[in-house]
């Protein structure tokens, strides 16, 4: 594992823009350096500490769900087969090593695709006070964490950043987008999702639900980009916890959202905003051995 990184400052390339985990730099017009810092956020506020080794396990589950999912030719992914070593200078690969990707630049789609497989946070509280979730019906008498019929297709719109993304109808995307594309989108992320899905669960992991992000290549077509199936952007649950009624506890940064819920500063409940609470030691470690816990199920 190289050195833990919250923040980079590579001199060699353009910074464009940086998120909540990764910075973004310019590699030419068409290409971009996708650096996964170990940032953490949680609630949308970036916390303080980073986690070691988040970055690189990150960059490591991304690749390999690129990998994989690519061989199912629903969708081309963003990776340009080039090392990101190439492109900075000599005393900066060190910093981008193992935790970045060379991708092409896109246009981004403003809609995070969000697929469910089973009923959990925002959606488990949605569908208690309307038997929906993002307007699609569900059965009556689901219980919490329970595994829905089918996997749904519930969309949210894309925050400016430090705001919250926001649930939407599939209906709302087409307005957004157009009816072609906004199909297309929901077709490619249940068929991406069913498959990872069932990867996961012969590995002893269930996918609760995870979000997928696209962009548009030069020549129109539809491209799966930033990260894909991580902790991050997932909700990864140990098979032999699971039981209906109740989330097990997951392998993603629940744990650490749970604890920021009784966490306090300067005193005071926290508002979930920023200043964040400072993670203690043990919060950090128990955190960082949960996403180490996915990686090593998954890859072996």
């Amino acid at each position: 594992m190289t050195q833990t990184l919250h923040t980079s400052t590579l001199q060699s390339l353009p910074l464009l823009a940086r998120g909540k985990v990764r910075d973004n730099y310019a590699v030419g017009d068409d290409r971009i350096l996708m650096l996964a810092s170990d940032r953490i956020s949680a609630f949308d506020v970036v916390m303080e500490q980073p986690i070691p080794g988040k970055g690189e396990l990150l960059t490591r589950l991304s690749l390999f769900w690129f990998e994989h999912l690519s061989r199912l030719g629903l969708c081309p992914n963003h990776l340009t087969g080039d090392d990101p070593e190439s492109v900075v200078s000599a005393a900066e690969r060190p910093l981008v090593r193992g935790r970045s990707m060379l991708v092409q630049r896109l246009r981004p789609i403003p809609v995070e695709a969000v697929v469910r497989g089973y009923l959990a946070g925002s959606g488990w509280k949605e569908y208690q006070s309307s038997g929906r979730v993002c307007g699609v019906a569900l059965p009556p008498g689901l219980v919490n964490a329970a595994q829905l019929p089918e996997p749904i297709y519930t969309p949210a719109a894309k925050a400016a950043q430090g705001e919250h993304d926001e649930n939407i109808t599939f209906e709302q995307t087409v307005q957004m987008i157009g009816p072609e594309l906004a199909e297309q989108i929901r077709r490619v992320s249940i068929g991406l999702y069913r498959a990872a899905a069932a990867h996961a669960l012969g590995k002893g992991i269930i996918i609760a639900d995870t979000k997928f992000e696209f962009g548009l290549d030069a020549q129109g077509q539809l491209v799966l980009m930033d990260e894909v199936l991580t902790p991050d952007s997932s909700r990864y649950w140990p098979l032999e916890q699971y039981r209906p009624g109740a989330n097990p506890p997951s392998f993603d940064k629940q744990y650490l959202r749970d604890w920021l819920e009784t966490a306090t500063v300067a005193g005071q409940p926290w508002n979930k905003s920023a200043p964040a609470p400072t993670l203690p030691p043990e919060v950090i470690a128990q955190t960082a051995a949960k996403y180490r816990d996915a990686l090593q199920r998954l890859l072996g």
